[in-house]
């Protein structure tokens, strides 16, 4: 780093997304382009395994995604209580899609930004002194936007599931007759019940997101505090982080098919 560009300045750049638009309706860039790409690069993967896959000796990457298939399905299969043969498909792309998006973390935080900042045409010197114009978070889990959407996704699942399976009826009996079933405390079981019905993607979003985000921010730090001499300090915290990463995607996924299993039973 040039002695122009202040550690704040550092911290600061890396944690700005590359955003269009204002107010409301500012997109972040990098976040769409990256969960995009590696939402592909999933479907494409597992779509190729599955059209090449063998009876016989499978090749090492076919293994690879079964022992993920297996490892989700068998996930579903102790948790869901119900019929829904969405429900493992669904479990299993947001496990891998959460998992590819997390990983992106582990890349030391220099590369691809100063690789988009060259491509976009600035030089090494503005880029090292900080003045770059060119902004890029490649961790889309980092992003409360992405992990917002997520858990919203998951919401609106749980809501239209709860009424397919109860019935409106059934749905806003759940609100208003639990925990205290008894006409004068209907008002605070409603109120107690949709605290906590909108406590639940909340949760999901917050809890990807803290984690992904503090991780990122210590890699960031080291790499500010340290320049070039990051690297060393990079993968002894990336090797820690190898526990974060995978354990984050398991959670938002079984905390998913736990919500949904909710959601399906009558009673």
């Amino acid at each position: 780093m040039s002695g122009e560009l202040t550690t704040q300045g550092y911290i600061k750049h890396h944690l700005t997304n590359a955003s269009v638009g204002e107010g409301f309706w500012t997109w972040h860039v990098d976040t769409l382009a990256w969960s995009i790409i590696l939402g592909l690069v999933f479907i494409l993967s597992f779509r190729s395994v599955a059209k090449k896959a063998t009876v016989g000796v499978p090749g090492k990457f076919q293994c690879f995604v079964e022992m993920i298939v297996e490892f989700v399905g068998q996930s579903v299969k102790d948790t869901f209580h119900g019929k829904n043969p969405l429900i493992a498909p669904l479990a299993l792309t947001i496990f891998v899609w959460v998992l590819l998006m997390n990983f992106m973390d582990i890349i030391p935080v220099d590369w691809l930004p100063t690789l988009a900042a060259l491509i976009g045409g600035e030089s090494w010197e503005t880029i090292a002194s900080g003045n770059s114009h060119i902004y890029m978070k490649v961790v889309p889990t980092t992003d409360l936007n992405m992990t917002a959407a997520l858990a919203l996704g998951v919401f609106v699942l749980m809501i239209y599931y709860s009424i397919k399976i109860k019935g409106f009826g059934g749905f806003m009996k759940e609100l208003y007759a639990h925990p205290f079933n008894t006409p004068w405390l209907y008002w605070f079981n409603f109120i107690l019940e949709v605290i906590s019905l909108l406590a639940k993607p909340m949760s999901l979003a917050l809890r990807l997101f803290g984690n992904l985000y503090a991780g990122e921010l210590i890699f960031i730090l080291i790499a500010g505090l340290m320049g070039v001499w990051q690297l060393p300090a990079h993968f002894i915290w990336a090797a820690f982080h190898l526990l974060v990463i995978p354990l984050q995607a398991f959670i938002f996924m079984m905390l998913t098919i736990v919500y949904l299993s909710l959601a399906h039973e009558e009673h």
